[in-house]
């Protein structure tokens, strides 16, 4: 099994349970209120090393008592945390609210994830070149994230989420881009292409811009996979869905560990379907990821 190193965030989350999601200029009362580490660095680096990667995290937490949730099952799941700076101020904070269909919505607050430099990141230049497989995402700043991509020897994966203007070469030497529709578009925009908005359009328009692959996750459908000329349909199983948050990043962080283990692409894209549609039958991000060796949802 080859190593997984991710460069990203670390936050806190605070929980909100919800009938519907709230409209502008309503209040209304809320479940939930607890607290719980997230962030989808933290997120992808906890389900790469649950589905059995050897994993480091990189990244950085505040001084203040929040920090210690935010590594909490970082250090229960094995991940490698001495590479995690702690500077001064808050830790970061995702405001995270679930409504009564599973569906949810994340405001972040970046707190130390802002502070990540591109000086801070060649500070991690060893174990990031050293790498099997480097996992980047939109939570710290597009300066740093092209410092950590320049420093890469191994396989590069980049998950743009949440979207944010990055340097193409960033994309260009993602292998794979892992993105949702709407993420895909916005790189394919970045990237001089068409807007559009049909997924499979979306994927061959990636790929004729030079991304080498892409896995396009659609939601319940599974994802879409793109590797030389062809666009497979990867199917998820049929699960029902109590909460989807963080199960994007345990997506990426498990198709990451497959793929340091030697996985195909096709084959990785699989076994992340699987292991995330096992997490959005559980509540919360970290928390509803599996632990090594347990039974994953079958098509």
């Amino acid at each position: 099994m080859g190593n997984v190193v991710v460069v990203g965030s670390l936050n806190v989350d605070l929980h909100l349970l919800l009938q519907r999601h709230i409209l502008p200029g309503e209040t209304l009362l809320a479940g939930g209120g607890t607290f719980s580490p997230g962030g989808k660095g933290a997120n992808q680096a906890c389900a790469a090393a649950l589905a059995g990667a050897p994993t480091v995290m990189a990244g950085a937490i505040g001084d203040d008592a929040a920090s210690s949730v935010a590594t909490s099952r970082l250090e229960d799941a094995g991940v490698d945390l001495s590479h995690v700076k702690r500077l001064e101020g808050p830790s970061g904070l995702a405001v995270v609210s679930v409504d009564a269909e599973g569906e949810n919505t994340v405001v972040v607050v970046p707190g130390a994830n802002g502070l990540v430099t591109p000086e801070m990141v060649q500070g991690w230049a060893e174990v990031i070149s050293g790498a099997d497989v480097v996992v980047l995402q939109g939570e710290i700043s597009a300066e740093s994230n092209l410092a950590a991509a320049r420093l890469v020897t191994g396989r590069l994966v980049v998950n743009l989420a949440p979207v944010i203007e990055v340097d193409p070469t960033v994309l260009l030497n993602a292998r794979p881009l892992v993105v949702n529709e709407h993420e895909g578009a916005a790189a394919l925009l970045q990237l001089g292409g068409a807007d559009l908005t049909d997924p499979r359009a979306i994927v061959e328009g990636l790929r004729a811009a030079g991304i080498e692959s892409v896995v396009m996750t659609v939601g319940s459908a599974g994802s879409l996979v793109a590797e030389g000329s062809d666009v497979t349909e990867v199917a998820s199983p049929k699960v029902k869905a109590v909460d989807t948050v963080g199960a994007g990043d345990a997506f990426c962080g498990a198709l990451s560990a497959r793929l340091a283990a030697g996985d195909s692409l096709l084959d990785a894209s699989g076994y992340a379907s699987r292991f995330a549609a096992y997490t959005v039958q559980h509540e919360g991000a970290q928390s509803s990821y599996p632990a090594v060796g347990t039974e994953l949802p079958t098509l």
